[in-house]
């Protein structure tokens, strides 16, 4: 059961008042780690985290996807759950609960329905993701998703296509993408060929490639200005006859306005 942001409000003043003199404070933010008991179920002959949160974020990203996308969400959190299980010291410093959610809900911008209220006409699709993930927390999460609980994963989400950045960021970060990866390049270590067999036969990924391409081609066709200069510009290069970067790119405008007649110091290329 999931109070209300007023309900929590009214528990707290009730906590101070003439009746209630006296308030044991309740930890939060806590990470929940791998190397302790924790709430689990067993998905693929896997053991993984279960808590009401991890429900509620396959629930809603099932909403929000294709059978395509929702198959590959999941992948993702198994393979970078089980990259985590297999590594003591992963298991003694991710939070497993935070790299489940990020994990399954990190392309819910992928999300073509006419009217979704988690897509935008202009952020990146990881940008999308990051902004419903935070939001989904905000209204799913218990107490204990402080701020620095709810940032990780909206910067893994953010990041994960954007791996010389978010493979140098918190381990929860790195291992969302890392966990994702796996999907697309195949095993690493931490992920045998057995439990990658297994993961494919609970979920198939004959359709990742056409969803993939699918995906990235609409958006740049939907909204180009958010796709130059990043990794989704070579599906419009390569499949949209009518897309260009001419004039687009950063370096196309980075030094407008130093050699302009505006600046004091007008330069010269």
């Amino acid at each position: 059961m999931f109070f209300s942001k007023n309900i929590g409000m009214l528990l707290a003043s009730a906590a101070f008042s003439d009746a209630a003199p006296y308030y044991n404070w309740k930890q939060v933010g806590v990470p929940v780690l791998g190397n302790a008991p924790y709430p689990n179920t067993t998905i693929a002959g896997l053991t993984v985290i279960d808590t009401p949160i991890v429900r509620a974020a396959r629930e809603f990203t099932r909403a929000h996807a294709d059978d395509a996308t929702y198959k590959h969400q999941v992948r993702s959190w198994l393979f970078g759950s089980q990259i985590i299980a297999n590594n003591e010291t992963l298991k003694n410093t991710i939070d497993i609960e935070v790299q489940a959610v990020a994990a399954i809900l990190h392309d819910l911008g992928w999300d073509q329905t006419p009217g979704s209220d988690v897509i935008t006409p202009d952020h990146r699709f990881e940008v999308d993701g990051a902004i419903a993930s935070r939001k989904f927390i905000e209204d799913f999460g218990d107490d204990n998703w402080d701020p620095r609980r709810t940032q990780l994963v909206f910067d893994a989400i953010a990041l994960h296509t954007t791996r010389t950045i978010g493979y140098y960021k918190e381990p929860e970060v790195r291992m969302t993408s890392l966990g994702i990866s796996v999907d697309y390049d195949g095993p690493k270590e931490g992920v045998t060929p057995e439990v990658y067999a297994a993961i494919l036969a609970e979920f198939p990924n004959d359709d990742l490639v056409k969803a993939t391409n699918e995906t990235f081609t609409w958006v740049c066709a939907t909204k180009p200005d958010i796709t130059y200069d990043t990794q989704i510009q070579a599906w419009g290069d390569r499949f949209l006859p009518n897309y260009t970067t001419q004039g687009n790119l950063r370096i196309d405008h980075i030094f407008e306005y130093l050699l302009s007649d505006r600046s004091p110091t007008k330069q010269q290329l």
